[in-house]
């Protein structure tokens, strides 16, 4: 039996029973003119009534069904919604964690830079002192440790040996060393050796105009003696 509980049903289920009552009323009223009705159709007529007519139980427990479903729907539409807020949240984590390493090594880079740059300012400012107190008396030659020292006093003691390690693979510090081939002539072989004449015009003879000239060309293509000496290690040149 198929129980009712909309509206429609409802009106037929009572239109049913209306009819059924009236049916009985009849065969009430013609008994009394003569035509009783038999015990079958009294008994027909009752169960036709309770046929169409719902149980207040099942009406009762098809609305606690269509809560259920409504309930279970609502509960699925928060989990999704939950769902995308925190797939939304992830994400958006994701780029804020990104944006901010970004960031980050952006400033990392800029500092680095910025520290450079004073390396190389500091370094230029203490050659150009150097340079202005490093006068040395004028010999006919000199030794290997008199080169080194003035080269210690010219350079300083920061840049020294990176300086000390160009000399030693380019001339041996000696700085009269002429390469035969491409001509380039002193402690630091300046291509061609006449470049040297801006430090002085005694460059050929002068091993501290020499190392004058070749901290100067250091610092000014390199940043400084060290940075020509990475420079060199890689490529065995400078």
């Amino acid at each position: 039996m198929t129980a009712r509980i909309s509206v429609r049903g409802f009106a037929v289920a009572s239109a049913t029973a209306v009819t059924t009552v009236g049916a009985v009323v009849g065969v009430a009223a013609g008994a009394d003119q003569g035509s009783a009705p038999s015990d079958a159709e009294a008994t027909a007529a009752q169960a036709t009534l309770l046929e169409d007519i719902p149980a207040g139980s099942q009406a009762r427990a098809q609305s606690a069904s269509l809560t259920q479903q409504v309930d279970a729907a609502s509960s699925a539409a928060d989990a999704e919604a939950r769902k995308s807020a925190e797939e939304a949240a992830r994400k958006q984590a994701a780029e804020d964690a990104a944006a901010k390493k970004a960031k980050a090594e952006k400033e990392a880079a800029a500092e680095k830079a910025a520290e450079k740059a004073k390396e190389r300012d500091e370094v230029k400012s203490t050659a150009s002192r150097s340079n202005e107190r490093a006068d040395f008396a004028q010999k006919s030659s000199y030794s290997t440790a008199e080169v080194q020292s003035m080269a210690k006093q010219i350079v300083g003691g920061g840049q020294y040996q990176c300086f000390s390690s160009i000399v030693s693979r380019e001339s041996g510090w000696n700085y009269r060393a002429t390469n035969a081939s491409s001509g380039a002539y002193g402690l630091v072989q300046a291509l061609p050796g006449s470049k040297m004449a801006s430090a002085g015009a005694d460059w050929r003879t002068n091993p501290a105009t020499q190392i004058k000239w070749g901290l100067n060309y250091m610092n000014d293509r390199y940043g400084s003696p060290c940075g020509a000496w990475d420079f060199w290690q890689a490529n065995h040149y400078y």
